[in-house]
């Protein structure tokens, strides 16, 4: 359980375009949802010039924020990409799945599962993967250029590590 400090909002998350981003061990994707297993206790933000801020909160608190404010994420549902780390299967279908771009919904948080409701917008997600990162556009925006960035970044990584 977090301390109550852990569930407050950092000073000045609301005034900087932060993007966020949540790991876990593993994945799965059923019927519209999709649920992030082993998720990390923090979900850690960013925001690029001018702000160049960095930190992490609570998931609980991130999902507690979901509804507030006025550019809420239940008014203006984040796109996201889910980008693959590691298979999860096995046999033939052993490769890393392809990023995945969803608008993410309604999320549920149960110990250290997450779950939101998703609208698959570009990719696929596979019935289960390995570990994986979730990255989020800030409050009330389409996918952001820095969002963009990133998964090509992360892109350039996996490939660089699979030619090893």
């Amino acid at each position: 359980m977090a301390d109550s400090e852990d569930l407050l909002p950092p000073p000045g998350l609301a005034a900087i375009d932060a993007l966020f981003v949540q790991t876990a061990h593993s994945a799965g994707y059923c019927a519209g949802q999709l649920t992030l297993y082993g998720l990390s206790r923090s979900t850690l933000y960013f925001a690029d010039r001018p702000q160049r801020a960095v930190g992490h909160l609570h998931t609980q608190l991130f999902v507690a924020l979901w509804e507030s404010g006025m550019h809420s994420f239940a008014d203006d549902p984040p796109n996201a990409v889910l980008s693959f780390i590691e298979s999860g299967a096995t046999g033939e279908n052993a490769g890393i799945p392809e990023d995945a771009v969803v608008v993410l919904h309604a999320p549920k948080l149960s110990g250290d599962e997450l779950t939101y409701y998703v609208d698959l917008l570009d990719g696929k997600l596979p019935e289960r993967s390995g570990g994986c990162a979730l990255f989020i556009d800030s409050f009330g925006r389409p996918v952001s250029p820095a969002l963009l960035a990133a998964m090509q970044k992360l892109s350039r990584f996996r490939q660089a590590t699979r030619d090893w």
